[in-house]
């Protein structure tokens, strides 16, 4: 028989899955604390945009609050291993273990040189591998000048201004011959050979079927349940193979079918999810998190319909650049648009909204998870503008936590988003 699932109790084994059930640890974050959550986890996207921070830090901010970054260097950086760089849901931090499953499955043939002539790409790739062997880790701005390459960039390969070294690393990394070793302040990768950052790299035991196992039973763990298609987006392995995967898994006892009210999607849940009483956590989410994914799957869990507007033009913008969900127990309850601008020491809150319904302590908790969000950022002040529904009791609340009051809405006040705008410079203790 199917079990049958409420909204509520869907919510909660979702939010257990992803870490962010349970309010946070008490004391120092350490690294085997971040370590779990990875390994909870399975994959951390990674992405170039540093607004607040860059976006494989925040994650782990979100689940154990005040870490140190450091850790996630040492842990991607020093043997053994315990994250590598690969193209999962997109360019991401893995799981070890994972790497060669996913190189059955990942496909990107828009990456790197698939397009180059054969005999210039197996040119290039023999002089990489062969500077590579012999030296240390490179950014491709390094080989470029090791090789003594002279070369205009293509100016119509994406926009990218990729020369033919950097094209030809891609296509390296994404066939798995070579890795990154580390990154630079400036976010490049420094390129080895893969044998260096996973000296013995085991072939996948079982067919390619095997390896889709593997990779839909880790994302059906991380989501606790889902659908097909919200399993194989998490590691963007194809839908059909997927939704095959997903019924042997369901015969070997790893997936449950259920029942979710609302839901007319067939839905399963894995058999280690668990079903918290409450959730309890509270949590900025990074536009790349884990937990939002799946746009689709969101909407039907929250009720909280997200697109990131990076690439909209500002004049078109509902909710402005940089816009982190904030989560609180079991609801999706605001938006709010960040920017850390290091300069003056101030975490810069463009915009604030409240979602219909949001309870009346919203203003408080988020106020608290700013103000801690700056003390980890190493930021002196929180800065509420005027633009939003909510910004001006979030101004208020930043406001009465910085002067060490209890906060302004108490359990039994009105729903937020009924005052006027007041933007507050407020500073954090």
């Amino acid at each position: 028989m199917t079990a049958s699932l409420s909204l509520s109790q869907a919510r909660r084994i979702a939010l257990a899955a992803q870490g962010l059930a349970r309010t946070r640890p008490a004391g120092p974050v350490t690294a085997r604390a971040v370590g779990r959550t990875f390994a909870q986890l399975q994959l951390v996207q990674i992405d170039s945009v540093n607004v607040v921070a860059r976006s494989h830090y925040l994650p782990f901010f979100s689940r154990l609050g005040n870490y140190d970054p450091h850790i996630l260097h040492t842990m991607a950086g020093r043997k053994p291993r315990r994250m590598m760089e690969y193209w999962a849901h997109e360019a991401s931090f893995i799981r070890p273990e994972h790497f060669q499953d996913l190189m059955v499955w990942q496909k990107r043939a828009w990456v790197g040189a698939h397009h180059l002539e054969p005999h210039v790409r197996q040119d290039m790739e023999e002089r990489i591998l062969t500077a590579l062997t012999a030296g240390q880790p490179m950014t491709a701005s390094e080989l470029t000048a090791e090789l003594g390459h002279d070369e205009e960039a293509d100016r119509g390969n994406w926009g990218w201004n990729w020369n033919i070294v950097k094209r030809v690393l891609e296509h390296l990394f994404e066939e798995g011959r070579i890795s990154a070793a580390s990154r630079t302040q400036q976010f490049e990768r420094k390129y080895t050979l893969t044998s260096r950052v996973v000296p013995f790299v085991a072939q996948p035991g079982g067919t390619p079927e095997d390896s889709l196992d593997r990779l839909m039973d880790a994302a059906a763990q991380a989501h606790g349940l889902g659908t097909a298609r919200c399993f194989s987006d998490y590691f963007r392995t194809p839908l059909k193979a997927g939704a095959e995967s997903v019924r042997r898994l369901v015969r070997a006892g790893r997936l449950l079918p259920v029942t979710v009210k609302g839901w007319e999607r067939e839905t399963y849940r894995h058999v280690t999810a668990t079903v918290p009483r409450k959730a309890e956590g509270r949590a900025l989410l990074s536009p790349f998190d884990s937990l939002v994914f799946e746009r689709r799957r969101l909407e039907e869990l929250f009720g909280f319909h997200y697109r990131i507007e990076i690439y909209t033009p500002a004049a078109k913008r509902q909710y402005g650049y940089y816009v982190l969900p904030f989560l609180l127990r079991d609801g999706i309850v605001a938006r709010v648009d960040l920017k850390a601008d290091r300069a003056s020491g101030r975490l810069l809150v463009r915009s604030a909204f409240a979602e219909l319904g949001a309870p009346a302590d919203t203003a408080v908790e988020l106020a608290a998870e700013l103000e801690l969000m700056a003390s980890w950022l190493k930021l002196q002040d929180v800065v509420v503008w005027p633009v939003g529904d909510l910004a001006g009791v979030l101004a208020e609340a930043v406001a009465d936590r910085a002067e060490g009051r209890d906060g302004l809405l108490q359990p039994d006040s009105p729903l937020i988003g009924e005052r006027g705008n007041v933007a507050l410079v407020s500073p954090v203790d």
